[in-house]
């Protein structure tokens, strides 16, 4: 991360913090030092985020609360003992982050719209699980488009295997910025 960052990159440190509020603050103040642009961080409790933004202090740092992993359904809430749904779970972990100060939230395109309503435009929403229509979702139990998580309010996307894994990397992330820009040939 040193060298991106000296060569001027954005580093984007997927780390999903989670732990004592000590261990939290510690390490999102490595992640500042360091001059890492963003960081994430399970939002599921006050005691969390609040450490993080201790941990961040006066750094640009852009913190992200990790709302609800899109891998994860109802049911897997449920195993967990949570009972909400993952939309309404998105949306109160969201609003918990913003009270505590981030800088905006990690959540899948199917929640973007509703959370898009609920927040300020200049609250970030960062949304993973982004497969081109007809892809292999993978473990992605709420996946969607990048055209349709851009529509629906997602500032930024992570798109990490339909990338990495791909045939040919470069020819991939074409195929997803034509998406985003509309292009109608991008899958034909």
């Amino acid at each position: 991360a040193r060298g991106l960052i000296a060569d001027g990159k954005k580093v984007f440190l997927d780390m999903k913090l989670l732990d004592i509020p000590n261990t939290v603050e510690k390490a999102t103040a490595n992640a500042a030092a360091l001059g890492v642009t963003f960081l994430t961080v399970h939002g599921i409790d006050t005691k969390t985020l609040s450490a993080a933004v201790k941990g961040r202090g006066k750094s640009p740092l852009k913190l992200l609360a990790v709302t609800v992993l899109t891998s994860l359904t109802q049911d897997d809430l449920a195993e967990q003992g949570i009972a909400r749904a993952p939309a309404d779970l998105v949306l109160h972990r969201a609003a918990l982050a913003r009270a505590a100060g981030f800088d905006g939230v990690i959540a899948s395109g199917q929640e973007a719209a509703s959370l898009r309503c609920a927040i300020p435009r200049d609250f970030l929403i960062v949304t993973p699980g982004i497969r081109l229509a007809g892809d292999a979702v993978g473990d992605q139990a709420r996946a969607t488009t990048p055209a349709r998580a851009i529509a629906e309010g997602a500032d930024y996307l992570v798109v990490g295997r339909p990338i990495t894994q791909a045939k040919d990397p470069k020819a991939a992330a074409e195929l997803m910025v034509e998406e985003i820009a509309g292009d109608g040939a991008a899958r034909g």
